[in-house]
């Protein structure tokens, strides 16, 4: 272990201690504070941050989630920044309901119960903890598997409600470290995993008198369809609308569930949209044109977005154009880590 530094967050005047050894991101994660994070890769800049004060150090990032002139203005990636002094810390964003209510991430092993494909490319992963072990979460975060073999990590939503087994909607890519073992020949029932989390702050917040907007594409269903679980498991009256974005009709899935669930909320209306098939089953485009055809003014609305960064962001300007405070837009974006 290296030296240790305290580190203040502003303007919420939150006090850790980080290892040198860690970044600053773990170490508040490891004193139950939960700042606004994304992939912990450095490749997403949920957790970009002003330093006010301070020396730290940097590991490798992309240049996409901190521009070089933002670097140079003082902005840095908590998830990727080592202090090697004491540090003063502009949060840019975060949410004072979640910021100590974090839940510590701790390690948890589990047994694969089952590996079955939902479409061409998505597969539904489910895991049993060992009864010897715990693993608490909220709805929507997400955990890190350890890859088999090796010492590399990859993070996957839940789909499943906590108390459960852990389920995962999973995209295959050619080479994925881990999701290429989801073929059904190389991660079969009963091979042991090693799981670490919880992570993310995806988490439904209580609004009762606002509406609704849940939006995802390809594997970013998992979170969302862990959302609806939720909102019919509480018996929610809440307006909702559920956007989903695929490529083609044999990208869609879980159809009958969510019509199932969609049954029980009193004003509820899934709307798939596919941005590649016109046939006219579905709507047709991309997902932000499609939200942007349904919905009027939104300052009455949460929204809730999980999918890759360049929907989130063109969501994120569609909702806050339709009167949405981005305060209340909560999102997952999904990175893909680079497989070697």
């Amino acid at each position: 272990m290296g030296d240790k530094h305290r580190i203040r967050f502003e303007p919420v005047g939150i006090e850790i201690e980080a290892d040198e050894e860690e970044t600053v991101l773990d170490a508040a994660f490891r004193q139950g504070v939960m700042l606004m994070h994304g992939c912990k890769e450095g490749q997403c800049s949920s957790c970009k941050s002003f330093l006010l004060d301070g020396d730290q150090q940097m590991e490798r990032y992309s240049t996409f989630a901190l521009a070089d002139y933002e670097s140079e203005e003082g902005y840095v990636l908590l998830c990727r920044a080592h202090a090697y002094g004491d540090l003063s810390v502009e949060l840019i964003n975060y949410d004072e309901e979640m910021l100590l209510n974090g839940i510590p991430p701790r390690e948890a092993r589990t047994t694969v119960g089952a590996v079955e494909a939902q479409t061409h490319d998505i597969v539904r992963l489910a895991l049993t903890l060992d009864p010897a072990d715990e693993l608490p979460y909220r709805t929507g975060q997400y955990v890190d598997i350890k890859v088999p073999g090796t010492e590399q990590w990859r993070s996957f939503s839940m789909a499943g409600l906590p108390g459960g087994e852990l389920e995962f909607l999973i995209k295959r890519y050619p080479g994925g470290l881990f999701s290429g073992l989801l073929d059904g020949e190389r991660l079969r029932p009963g091979d042991p995993l090693t799981v670490k989390g919880p992570y993310g702050t995806c988490v439904m917040r209580d609004a009762p008198d606002r509406d609704l907007i849940l939006l995802a594409g390809g594997a970013g269903m998992a979170p969302i369809l862990a959302q609806l679980r939720a909102l019919v498991a509480t018996g929610t009256a809440r307006r909702t609308r559920f956007y989903y974005g695929a490529r083609t009709s044999r990208d869609l899935f879980a159809l009958d569930e969510i019509a199932e669930l969609g049954a029980r909320i009193p004003d509820f209306a899934y709307v798939p949209a596919l941005s590649e098939d016109a046939s006219g089953s579905y709507e047709a485009g991309l997902i932000t044109e499609v939200v942007d055809r349904h919905e009027g003014d939104l300052s009455r609305a949460d929204a809730y977005l999980c999918g890759p960064p360049p929907m989130c962001d063109a969501a994120v300007d569609l909702l806050t154009g339709k009167g949405m405070p981005e305060e209340r837009i909560f999102l997952d974006k999904f990175t893909t880590s680079t497989d070697t």
